[in-house]
């Protein structure tokens, strides 16, 4: 009995070596992953059946209660036996493809037993074929090929040499020639088929291990890559942006060119091909045609497939994604190979995650356009918010000073056309210098001081080098405004200052007045909602705070601060830090 462990260590060692073969072959390691088709059950019956057949071709002959044999077994003679590595085989078959592939296996080791002859000929089979029966449907029971559990496996291999054992003792014939056998055999192969099935089922494990850690690395790859293309599809569709995208995408995939295109053009494309695929060209592919009308994956894994107009292309191989934004096909993102046995399962996996996340990628951008284009509309309507009685009074005192005072009258003409035309490119632009805030905050002095004179004074204190900061349209005009017609009683002369000046990496502008002042309850309120009050409803502190905190966030800060018969105080701080001046920078930040 021990005399027979090395020779069947042996055995096991030669199916090892044959497996760990296999495991190192990406067309195995294939038919693993996806046993669920038929053409990859048939496979996988087909290597484990085969696995049967060689241990049978090399067991080691018995024959009364002695090795008789140890070369290539071809035939066994009819009171010879054979011991051998065979169950272990279809256990692990069963085991790793459910009831289908165990009874397959079985079916094949068992039969070629049979067909090899020998007093336990048909006890061999029979027990075979209920092993691949047996591991598969336990196995599926539950669930060992899912928990990954080797110690259940190899409890199951080691059941299943123990049930051949007891059926040779039911239908071998003579019985004593049985159990002679079994006394012989039964401990080296219950023992070497535990091992070999163990070794195996490691060896397995390892292909599914490999499988995870790939998906790992080609998990942390695509959120890599979408990391580093997110400030660029948040851009959306345009060609820097895409430009830059597609030149990482190309540095950290093992694509030869990646394009991206919209519903109608090329957007960009590096690496291979350049020279034809053009971006702003038309589509050089009749497969990009298809995957946006289709709104689905296609690869191709030749030119034929890939139908680029230009005959020399040397892409030969792609992959095309659609970019999808709310269900909608909006673009494209295509990989290409100058070989096609570079676009293999592990890239395709790769560029679809690549996709899905550059779809959600350009959703943001969407979502954001569609934020930022409600907070323009919701500023604009603030800042359009102009009071209508300042219009009226303003025309009646230029009338009743034409026929008196025509300079005058002239005088306050051109600066009802100043304060108009601020109030218009206020309503174009989301900021603007604060010099031209002066000039509107004038205009409207000119025009009040002529109604009513010596009631009041406006002193300014503006550093000269804050003049082209840029800030809110109708920031300062409102609050002035709210001081001379609240502020100061009708017999007492007010004054009001205006200032504007840097502490630190802030801009303070300061507007306040020694008026009668408000009171407790009602500056709890005002600038956070409006209120019902005689004395005004708070509109004008409510719309400048609120455009404050829409365009500069926790950046900037809005404080009122007033006591009773002293006088009231606004304080804006806004951000200089990222300020950039003049025209240009109104424009880029109107349009977000």
């Amino acid at each position: 009995m021990l005399a027979l462990l090395p020779l069947m260590l042996e055995r096991v060692g030669i199916l090892i070596i044959v497996a760990f073969m296999l495991s190192r072959m990406k067309s195995f390691r294939k038919v693993i992953h996806n046993e669920r088709g038929i053409a990859a059950k048939v496979t996988i019956i087909a290597i484990f059946g085969a696995f049967g057949i060689i241990s049978n071709y090399t067991g080691v002959e018995i024959g009364h209660g002695m090795v008789t044999s140890q070369n290539w077994l071809t035939d066994v003679d009819r009171t010879g036996a054979i011991a051998n590595t065979r169950i272990m085989g279809v256990v692990i078959g069963g085991l790793l493809g459910g009831p289908m592939i165990g009874i397959g296996v079985g079916l094949i080791a068992g039969l070629h037993r049979l067909s090899l002859g020998g007093f336990t000929a048909l006890a061999c089979a029979v027990s075979t074929i209920f092993a691949g029966v047996f591991t598969g449907f336990l196995s599926k029971r539950f669930k060992i090929k899912e928990s990954g559990s080797t110690s259940k496996a190899v409890i199951m291999g080691i059941l299943m040499e123990c049930l051949q054992m007891g059926i040779i003792l039911i239908l071998a014939k003579p019985f004593n020639e049985a159990y002679n056998l079994v006394k012989l055999i039964a401990f080296p192969m219950i023992a070497i088929n535990g091992l070999g099935t163990l070794l195996f089922l490691l060896i397995i494990q390892d292909i599914f291990k490999d499988q995870e850690r790939t998906r790992a690395l080609q998990t942390h790859k695509a959120l890599y890559i979408a990391n580093q293309t997110l400030p660029f599809f948040r851009q959306g569709l345009n060609r820097e942006a895409c430009t830059k995208a597609a030149e990482i995408i190309l540095k950290w995939t093992g694509a030869d060119a990646i394009a991206i295109t919209s519903q109608q053009e090329v957007i960009a494309h590096v690496g291979a091909a350049s020279d034809h695929h053009l971006p702003s060209g038309t589509m050089a592919t009749e497969l990009t045609k298809k995957v946006l009308e289709q709104g689905r994956i296609i690869i191709a894994k030749s030119a034929q497939e890939i139908q680029c107009f230009q005959p020399n292309c040397p892409l030969e191989a792609a992959i095309v994604l659609p970019l999808n934004v709310y269900d909608r096909t909006v673009g494209t993102l295509k990989l290409y190979f100058t070989n096609s046995s570079k676009l293999d399962r592990v890239e395709q996996e790769l560029a679809e995650g690549l996709g899905k996340l550059f779809s959600g990628q350009l959703e943001m951008a969407e979502l954001e356009r569609q934020r930022r284009l409600l907070k323009d509309a919701e500023i604009k309507a603030l800042q359009a918010q102009v009071h209508p009685h300042f219009l009226f009074n303003a025309i009646n005192t230029i009338s009743s000073l034409v026929r008196r005072d025509a300079d005058q009258a002239r005088k306050l003409l051109i600066q009802l056309s100043i304060f108009f035309r601020s109030n218009l490119q206020g309503a174009r632009q989301m900021l603007i210098p604060l010099e031209k805030e002066l000039e509107h905050v004038e205009a409207y002095l000119s025009i009040e001081q002529a109604r009513f004179p010596d009631r009041y004074q406006v002193e300014f204190e503006i550093d000269p080098a804050l003049e082209d900061v840029l800030i809110p349209p109708f920031t300062l005009q409102p609050l002035v405004e709210n001081a001379i017609r609240y502020a100061f009683s009708k017999t007492k002369k007010g004054t009001v200052k205006v200032r504007a000046f840097q502490k630190g990496e802030k801009m303070v502008l300061l507007t306040e007045d020694d008026g009668k002042g408000i009171s407790k309850e009602k500056l709890e309120v005002l600038g956070n909602r409006t209120v019902d009050s005689a004395d005004g409803t708070g509109t004008a502190l409510w719309n400048i705070k609120k455009r404050i905190e829409e365009i500069y966030g926790a950046k900037a800060s809005f404080q009122i601060d007033s006591f009773l018969e002293s006088g009231t105080s606004v304080v804006i701080t806004l951000p200089l830090t990222g300020q950039k001046w003049g025209e240009e920078s109104v424009k880029s930040i109107y349009r977000g």
